[in-house]
């Protein structure tokens, strides 16, 4: 991967020059290896879906593609994303970098970091290299107090782009997200069929735009599901920083309200939420249950193992692509925003409520009546 002023091609890395064995090629493509010799010396008589099997055996093997194989690219697109701390980001990445590959285009990955390039700065070096679309995710267009008109002023330059995961009415492109209120619903039953009644919900700034549509979606179904007025459950709404330290501040304030169920807005808040239950000698899920969000790569294997609402990032990035694809091919979609329904995935972290919840629950909220 070469980076450069806080950019990266994410073109394949060849391996090493090495003599290709073809019954290792063949058996990894399921094909006779008359076949692999023929896609290999660029014979017709191959069928394309066989020709890209041997191509993607060849990849996985770690054989170089002959010169005379290799994709030629159409053209450069930029990806901007916020992080690579938060394992999302990367998956959203790998997803994006694979489709555009696959396509033809070579991605190149913009990264913030605390200190380095802003959005504008990377997006202006990213014009200035001439890439044919720009895909943002979770950009300052999710941002409530950001002003808009840079994308206008981007769009005024003849750059197609798209934007995952935040929607502003204002900005006309292509927009990609997640049911952020369906997925607060999806936690909701599932803790309320499990007895839990006093739900906490940690969380972002409030500016952005995925916050308050989880927040809605939160208000909404802890009234459908639980009777619980919104007043009341607002009261059991924390903000805080979506960083694991952040989860673990805002668990810690729902917990001295008596919370017996934390749902986190990032599966990295939700482990912050778990060491906070710890800190209060407090087990999960045998007195707190935990409910992340994203389904990040490995979180399956956190102790516990972490119940999450899985954010549709494939579908998500491969629906990105393609609507930037036909903004580059000069046959764009009306803007709208393509919303994708997320699922609940239980594993450890959530159990029935404790003994007594449901009592605690009703004093607690006597209380602050």
């Amino acid at each position: 991967m070469r980076v450069c002023g806080g950019l990266s091609d994410m073109r394949r890395v060849q391996a090493a020059p090495t003599t290709a064995r073809l019954a290792d090629i063949a058996a990894q493509a399921g094909v006779s290896e008359a076949t692999v010799s023929r896609v290999l010396n660029g014979k017709p008589g191959v069928a394309a879906t066989t020709r890209q099997s041997v191509l993607a055996a060849l990849d996985v093997l770690g054989y170089e593609r002959p010169v005379r194989l290799r994709q030629r690219s159409a053209g450069l697109v930029g990806l901007i994303i916020p992080e690579l701390d938060n394992p999302i980001f990367p998956a959203f990445a790998q997803v994006i970098g694979q489709v555009l590959a696959r396509d033809g285009y070579t991605p190149v990955l913009a990264t913030q970091t605390p200190g380095g390039f802003t959005e504008d700065e990377l997006t202006e070096m990213l014009v200035d290299r001439g890439v044919a679309g720009i895909i943002f995710v979770s950009g300052l267009h999710a941002d409530t107090s950001a002003d808009m008109q840079r994308y206008e002023q981007l769009r005024a330059q003849g750059i197609p782009f798209v934007l995952i995961n935040g929607f502003s009415a204002e900005v006309q492109a292509p927009f990609v997200s997640p049911d952020d209120r369906a997925a607060m619903r999806l936690a909701v039953t599932h803790l309320a069929a499990l007895g839990h009644e006093r739900i906490g919900l940690a969380l972002g700034p409030k500016r952005y735009v995925p916050v308050q549509r989880k927040i809605d979606g939160f208000l909404r179904s802890m009234a459908d599901v639980l009777s619980l007025p919104a007043e009341r459950a607002r009261e059991l709404v924390q903000h805080s920083l979506f960083t694991l330290e952040g989860g673990q501040a805002a668990a810690s304030a729902l917990i001295e309200r008596g919370c017996t169920a934390v749902v986190c807005a990032s599966d990295m808040m939700a482990l912050g939420a778990i060491r906070a239950a710890r800190m209060h000698g407090l087990d999960v899920p045998g007195d707190v249950s935990v409910v992340g969000f994203d389904d990040s790569p490995l979180i399956a294997f956190t102790d516990p193992p972490l119940t999450t609402i899985r954010q549709p990032v494939t579908a998500m990035g491969q629906a990105a692509v393609r609507a930037l694809l036909e903004e580059i091919g000069g046959t764009p979609a009306p803007p709208s925003e393509f919303v994708f329904l997320p699922e609940l995935v239980v594993r450890g972290s959530t159990a029935a409520a404790p003994a007594g919840a449901a009592g605690a629950a009703g004093a607690a909220d006597s209380a602050t009546a």
